[in-house]
């Protein structure tokens, strides 16, 4: 009988076979995760460790907000920073 290469792969071959998949599956699905942006890390040129006062400064800045409205905003700040270190 031509082409008749014995009982095929056995319990073993089929058990690895299954394992590989798994673990090529779990590494695709690691490599996607790590690849694509977080939602917990901000990206756009702000850092981590940026202050609410840093942000504002920088929206001043880019003229997004007008003197006005950072002096307002500055002073809520500037109050709300007062009762927390109060509280302490």
């Amino acid at each position: 009988m031509m082409g008749w290469y014995g009982s095929g792969m056995g319990f073993a071959g089929w058990f690895f076979m299954g394992l590989f998949w798994l673990v090529l599956l779990g590494v695709i699905i690691w490599a996607v995760v790590r690849l694509l942006p977080s939602r917990q890390h901000p990206t756009g040129g702000t850092s981590v460790t940026e202050t609410p006062e840093e942000i504002l400064d920088r929206r001043f800045a880019r003229g997004e907000i007008d003197a006005e409205t950072y002096r307002a905003q500055r002073a809520v700040l500037a109050e709300s920073r007062g009762r927390r270190q109060d509280r302490a």
